[in-house]
């Protein structure tokens, strides 16, 4: 088993004390150590790539595991998660969301998102333009997506060892969120840099390596 369970245990007693959820990152990982963790309570899993999280949902059965896509998505995968994803963290634009929304319909549920807003200065990272964001916000406000369900927000700082700058990035996107106090999860921290997120607001972080060790690249 590879899982760190004492790194787990320390980190789950850290977050639920600040009422932070823990998506644990489980990309590349088997579904042995996706159940050891389970067997320890944790109940959210993050997964980045379609075909992946498609058969592990397939092999891990009888469980209430929620499965979280937090990759980038093409919209012409969205069809194979949509029946049964508990949440999408990586929406970048309005015409994946409509896509996500036509598959909900398609999957008679409503699927919960968040919009990931670009707040990194590497040109490399995914998101949406705050102009954007309120554009979308408007759509979703006027009901033309019913089948979608607008959760909060996400964001990925620059992978930097700068740490004041993933501070400030993460500052600038908790300003963002606060302008919109109908939105409940604010997503920012992973492994290298939750602690930070944590301390500026954030709720929700996704972390892998901490929890099962570094991956090998896929």
């Amino acid at each position: 088993m590879a899982i760190n369970i004492e790194n787990y245990n320390a980190i789950r007693k850290e977050l639920d004390a600040k009422n932070v959820q823990l998506v644990a990152v489980s990309k590349v990982k088997p579904i042995e150590d996706i159940l050891a963790l389970y067997d320890l309570g944790q109940r959210d899993f993050g997964e980045n790539y379609v075909q992946e999280l498609v058969d592990k949902n397939a092999n891990i059965t009888n469980k209430s595991i929620n499965w979280h896509f937090i990759g980038h998505l093409q919209t012409n995968k969205v069809k194979y998660i949509a029946n049964f994803v508990h949440l999408i963290h990586s929406v970048d634009s309005l015409k994946l969301l409509q896509e996500i929304n036509k598959q909900g319909k398609k999957s008679n549920r409503v699927i919960n998102c968040l919009l990931q807003v670009f707040i990194a200065t590497e040109e490399t990272k995914y998101g949406l333009s705050e102009n954007e964001l309120i554009d979308i916000l408007n759509e979703v406000n006027f009901g033309n997506l019913p089948n979608i369900s607008i959760k909060g927000l996400m964001g990925m700082a620059s992978f930097t060892e700068d740490l004041a700058r993933v501070r400030q990035e993460f500052q600038n996107l908790y300003k963002i969120k606060s302008k919109y106090p109908q939105l409940q999860i604010l997503s920012m921290g992973m492994s290298q840099d939750y602690k930070i997120g944590k301390e500026e607001g954030s709720n929700m972080v996704r972390i892998g390596s901490l929890l099962f060790g570094e991956r090998n690249s896929k």
